[in-house]
């Protein structure tokens, strides 16, 4: 993990300040900024993401794919808790803390958007930081490549189903021809593309030319994330200024969903017998959110200036300093896991 990475939080933050203080100052160009629409689909934002994400999708090889067989216990376990664990147990996070313990203290315009931003954030896997996670907890690096790969693809058909059916629950109004429209432009597109130049880069300079590659655009990724968040707390900072506390009420059930599947992936491999070195990385992969595309895909569907916009933020506030939580927690409890495996 580089400097930049490692201190991500740092960054997130100064970002939020920033976005804030020039959305004070300067209210009539985050205005023209979000008037940049083509059907719904924010346009600046748009090639933002697309900044963000393909550097990311260069790094995935599905020909890793035909190695499931290997640790088929820890891709089962990974697969169930990010389809089927993950984005409900999410949705009952979000009904019963936003929904109900925490609205007297929320805007109540925007209690929906805000469980509709956690719904949206809890159903897409990691895809890129997973490979720093598993490397700091010396996790079996073909299992994360085959496993990132597997929900790749899951989620090209997924994502839109699942999202769709928790808002529905959620008595929000789906607008389907935008999710479908986010998944494409956010999902589908940007893997076609980003595996077209991997072979192009592969077959005119190989592996090598591939790593300076992915070297030399991990800081646009990243610098691209903060761009965005800069224009998201742009427009959500007199929400802000106004109600501090409803960042901190928002990370609650994100921090709950993430330590339960974390915690929740790693029993499950122990009782399957999977390796340690399976282990670490599912409790990981079962617990990351793809906040690129929650971010996404929540200002498609809702706009900037939306509770669920702010609630995708927030995973991305918390996500660098919870992940290394767990893999502190995976680290120390190796010798523990082993002895009871």
């Amino acid at each position: 993990m580089s400097t930049f990475e490692r201190y991500l939080t740092v960054w997130v933050g100064l970002c939020i300040v920033a976005g804030i203080l020039l959305g004070q100052v300067m209210p009539g160009v985050f205005q023209v900024i979000g008037s940049a629409e083509i059907a719904k689909v924010n346009l600046p934002v748009a090639v933002l993401i697309w900044l963000m994400i393909v550097p990311m999708l260069l790094k995935i090889d599905f020909r890793a794919l035909k190695e499931v067989g290997q640790h088929w216990r820890g891709i089962g376990v990974t697969l169930f808790i990010n389809w089927a664990v993950k984005p409900f147990s999410m949705a009952a996070l979000g009904w019963l803390f936003v929904g109900y313990l925490f609205r007297p203290l929320l805007p109540a315009a925007q209690i929906d958007s805000y469980i509709a931003g956690l719904i949206l954030l809890a159903a897409a896997p990691c895809t890129a930081m997973v490979f720093v996670w598993s490397n700091l907890s010396k996790g079996e690096p073909h299992f994360t490549l085959t496993q990132v790969a597997l929900n790749d693809l899951i989620m090209v058909v997924a994502f839109a189903p699942i999202v769709g059916l928790l808002l529905g629950l959620s008595a929000i109004t789906v607008p389907w021809d935008t999710l479908v429209l986010s998944v494409l432009l956010y999902i589908v597109v940007p893997v076609i593309v980003a595996q077209l130049v991997r072979r192009a880069v592969l077959a005119t300079g190989g592996t090598a030319a591939l790593g300076r590659v992915l070297h030399k655009l991990a800081p646009v990724s990243l610098v691209a994330l903060l761009a965005t968040l800069v224009l998201l707390f742009g427009f959500q900072g007199q929400q802000i200024i106004a109600q501090p506390a409803i960042i901190a009420l928002l990370a609650v059930p994100i921090l709950i969903q993430v330590y339960f599947n974390a915690g929740f992936a790693y029993f499950l491999n122990r009782v399957s017998g999977e390796q340690h070195c399976v282990a670490g990385p599912s409790a990981l992969i079962g617990a990351s959110n793809f906040f690129e595309l929650a971010v996404a895909a929540a200002i498609s569907l809702f706009g900037f200036h939306s509770g669920a916009a702010l609630a995708t933020v927030v995973g991305v506030l918390i996500e660098v300093p919870v992940m290394l939580s767990v893999v502190w927690v995976v680290n120390r409890s190796k010798g523990w896991y082993e002895r009871t495996a």
